[in-house]
């Protein structure tokens, strides 16, 4: 790691192990324990917020427009997706039942091509299958894009 002059950092000593305090070097696989990922599931509650966002906020910046101007409870498990003002960023909020996600996204080409309007409602819901397709700056109201997602079971 870097200084903001370009030496080398002296206060980086990197990922430990904490269990046994050693440093983790890189090179071969990492730990288990560092190996973290966020599941958005088919049975998860997508809200989009119609209106672009403040990127400067953080967790708690987010968790209080969630409550204050979309009148939802960020702590449900609804997985919130905000865009900043020249659509060239996604933000997506999530509460897990331990904590806070918060992912940041910018696209280094290009824009979202797609947001819901604003006139309808505060938030538009999506399918997982759509958030995924909005990841990657694709109108996810294209038909044909992918089946929607319905429960397994015995059909009557």
């Amino acid at each position: 790691m870097r200084d903001r002059v370009g030496g080398p950092c002296r206060n980086f000593a990197g990922p430990t192990d904490r269990l046994s305090g050693r440093r983790y070097r890189g090179g071969g696989t990492q730990p288990a324990r560092f190996k973290l990922m966020l599941a958005i599931t088919p049975q998860m509650k997508i809200l989009v917020a119609t209106q672009p966002a403040d990127f400067r906020r953080g967790i708690d910046g987010l968790t209080r427009l969630c409550k204050d101007t979309l009148g939802e409870d960020p702590f449900a498990g609804t997985v919130f997706c905000f865009r900043n003002r020249r659509k060239t960023a996604i933000k997506v909020l999530v509460y897990d039942g331990q904590g806070f996600w918060l992912c940041h996204k910018r696209f280094s080409e290009g824009r979202l091509h797609w947001w819901p309007d604003a006139r309808d409602a505060a938030t538009q819901r999506l399918a997982t299958h759509q958030l995924s397709v909005l990841f990657s700056a694709g109108n996810p109201e294209r038909t044909g894009a992918a089946p929607d997602w319905r429960p397994v079971g015995p059909q009557a």
